[in-house]
């Protein structure tokens, strides 16, 4: 089956319970009730970066403090806010702006600068220096080729466009946790309700609204499932990748949820049934 297959053909296999916009990457997140999903991910999904003065990108694993400046969407830009702090309203760069190329991993992408107010505010909110770069061009980073499908693009998520969680995997997860965790240490896209614990591993190709989503990879975990999203604090610094190590270790890491590409861009909602197009076998393939 192509990757252009009747999404009415397709089994029902959950429905989406959740959605989750992070305009910036590492800062809070935002839940959604709809969005268009585009080529790179849902609407303004990690289109915005905090970055060091040469253009390295910043996140939760050097600085657990993101965790705590909340993000809202406001016509032409953005309002950070911070306890203490108060809040600071950043407008959209001009698309016709001064590229400067920021560093995610290993690729260099060609960004906007947000400019010396909020890069001071934000400064001040980490306690380091940082700028803040907005991404324009949704198809100046490709995903990993290894892996996506040819032409599949990324803004400054970590590798590919799109997450996606199930509610029955983390209570999986958490029924082998001393003291469960909660779906935003983990920070997905979509969170599905209605499928069998880890069923998405055997996923190929999804249809959700009007959208397909071919899945890619599982996606590996770092240190920031430990760190609590509304303290900033690490409870336990083992888990849940101790456990997550024990039951879900494979090539490349430990893993939970899996990574999905845009193939066909399209509005998705909460309460929209996901329906398997293609199924394989499990795509966690053994360290």
């Amino acid at each position: 089956m192509n990757d252009l297959a009747d999404p009415v053909a397709g089994a029902p296999v959950a429905r989406v319970a959740a959605l989750h916009v992070h305009p910036v990457k590492s800062l809070s997140g935002l839940a959604v009730a709809a969005g268009m999903l585009g080529p790179c991910g849902l609407e303004d999904d990690r289109r915005w970066m905090v970055t060091d003065p040469d253009g390295g990108f910043l996140t939760q694993r050097q600085v657990a403090r993101m965790a705590l400046v909340t993000v809202a969407r406001d016509p032409g830009g953005l309002v950070l806010a911070l306890a203490g702090q108060g809040a600071h309203a950043v407008a959209l760069p001009p698309v016709d702006g001064a590229r400067r190329m920021v560093r995610v991993w290993k690729d260099s992408v060609p960004a906007v600068d947000a400019g010396d107010a909020v890069a001071g505010w934000l400064t001040a909110a980490l306690g380091r220096p940082c700028r803040l770069v907005y991404l324009h061009d949704a198809g100046a980073r490709p995903a990993d080729p290894a892996f996506a499908p040819a032409g599949a693009t990324v803004g400054f998520a970590d590798g590919f466009a799109v997450l996606v969680a199930s509610r029955e995997s983390l209570g999986a997860l958490n029924r082998d946790l001393s003291t469960p965790v909660p779906m935003d240490r983990f920070r997905p896209n979509l969170v599905l309700d209605g499928a069998t614990p880890w069923a998405e591993d055997g996923w190929r190709l999804l249809a959700v609204g009007e959208a397909l989503l071919r899945i890619v990879k599982p996606c590996s975990r770092c240190i920031m499932t430990t760190i609590d999203q509304k303290t900033a604090e690490i409870p336990d610094p083992r888990e849940p990748l101790a456990t997550l190590a024990r039951t879900r270790r494979a090539r490349g890491g430990v893993m939970f949820g899996q990574n999905a590409a845009v193939v066909r861009p399209g509005r998705i909602a909460v309460g929209d049934v996901v329906r398997v197009l293609e199924e394989g076998p499990s795509n966690l393939v053994a360290a």
